[in-house]
């Protein structure tokens, strides 16, 4: 007999089935003994009255895995309004050991340190399990969405030669006796593939050895990121940067509702800077800056949502195009969800003279970054992109206020394990 789901239950009243999964929790009546039965699906009631089977119920500890054959009757009080009844259950290994922490119940009262030392177990909570649901929802609509609109999804190295971002901190490790670094992001990558496909994304891990012990950073993470040419200015790359959260929020909404508006507010940072009560002469939003703007998109424009355009040159990567109108401001933008920055993008720098100058500027040297560079002498058009951390917005979007809640084995400045 084939395994079904709970799900498929109510399509097999009055017939048998087999089912398995593990013990979520007993109910151990004088008459009668409950098993609730978990899998991938949801739960499954199954009402125990033998002797024999009882016994067996009764030895049984939450979590073992087991199977579980008998037939599907209407109950109304029961999940999804079946349970299966004359049972016959068949433990498929040891009775599991006791738990850390019970699963059963609606919350996990375990603190969070003692939810990551056991994040195996922890996972199966089902406030555990619905956030990892909603990151491969988010994920899937962020792929359909590019897929519709003609982008190519790449596959960037994740060892690289030097860093990528410009002087942020780097995870250095020893390449067959070379200096190598795990990759800060895809960015150089991503823009030598617009070269070759115009519109380019890839889904993967991301590596930033920042000494932050905040509920918003990871030492790894995953990265969203996108890269479009032949573009005008930052513009055409916040629009798609709107088609793709309407995409994401799509894909999930069954898991966790947002509303992405049809047009999302901006604002420049100068603005920011007024809205938020910071000195004009600030060179960047600070978190309580971006809580402040977040607010002032909810209660102007009723918007979960605001772009930031505008930022100072000074506080943008080197590839970052300028304001033509404003040269001391930039074509980038952040985009702040829930009044945290979700997403960072802008227009790039695309003629080799160009990144010649913003490097000497900044008193960097062009050999580490020579064979980047080097695409940009064979005609690379105008371009820009951007890039979502996946954790930060499951965790804006559950309202869950640190990411490692969110992700399934965190990795921080303290954590390698498990």
């Amino acid at each position: 007999m084939q395994r079904i789901l709970s799900t498929q239950l109510p399509a097999h009243v009055g017939q048998p089935v087999r089912i398995a999964g593990w013990v979520h929790r007993r109910r151990l009546l004088k008459s009668v003994a409950f098993l609730i039965v978990r899998d991938a699906g949801g739960f499954t009631q199954v009402v125990v009255t033998a002797p024999e089977a009882r016994a067996l119920v009764e030895k049984l500890t939450e979590e073992t895995a087991i199977e579980v054959t008998g037939e599907v009757v209407a109950n109304s009080a029961a999940p999804a309004g079946v349970e299966v009844v004359e049972p016959r259950v068949r433990a498929l290994g040891p009775p599991a050991e006791a738990l850390p922490f019970d699963l059963f119940r609606p919350d996990l009262a375990a603190t969070l340190p003692t939810q990551l030392d056991h994040a195996p177990l922890s996972l199966r909570h089902r406030s555990r399990a619905t956030a990892l649901r909603v990151a491969a929802a988010a994920t899937a609509g962020f792929r359909s969405t590019l897929d519709a609109s003609g982008f190519v999804e790449v596959h960037t190295p994740k060892i690289v030669a030097s860093s990528t971002e410009s002087g942020a901190n780097v995870f250095a490790l020893d390449y067959f006796g070379r200096p190598a670094y795990l990759a800060q992001s895809p960015q150089f990558y991503k823009q030598l593939m617009v070269g070759v496909f115009e519109r380019v994304y890839e889904v993967g891990p991301v590596f930033r050895a920042e000494p932050h012990d905040t509920g918003r950073h990871l030492a790894q993470y995953t990265s969203l990121d996108v890269e479009l040419g032949f573009i005008d200015d930052h513009r055409d790359v916040m629009a798609v940067v709107r088609s793709v959260l309407a995409g994401m929020a799509s894909a999930g909404s069954h898991l966790a509702p947002i509303e992405v508006p049809a047009s999302i507010p901006s604002v420049h940072f100068t603005e920011a800077l007024v809205i938020a009560g910071a000195p004009a002469d600030e060179p960047d939003l600070a978190p309580a800056h971006e809580r402040a703007v977040g607010e002032w998109a909810r209660r102007e424009h009723g918007s979960d949502f605001v772009f930031v355009t505008g930022y100072p040159m000074a506080k943008r990567p080197f590839y970052t195009h300028p304001d033509p109108a404003r040269p001391g401001y930039s074509n980038g933008f952040d985009l702040l969800f829930r009044g945290v920055e979700l997403i960072t993008g802008g227009q790039r720098l695309h003629q080799y003279d160009d990144y010649v100058a913003a490097l000497a500027a900044r008193g960097e040297p062009i050999e580490p970054y020579a064979s980047y560079l080097d695409a940009f002498r064979y005609g690379m058009p105008p371009h820009g992109g951007f890039a979502i951390g996946l954790e930060r917005w499951v965790s804006r979007l559950l309202g869950v206020a640190n990411v490692r809640e969110v992700t399934a084995f965190p990795r921080d400045r303290h954590r390698l394990t498990p």
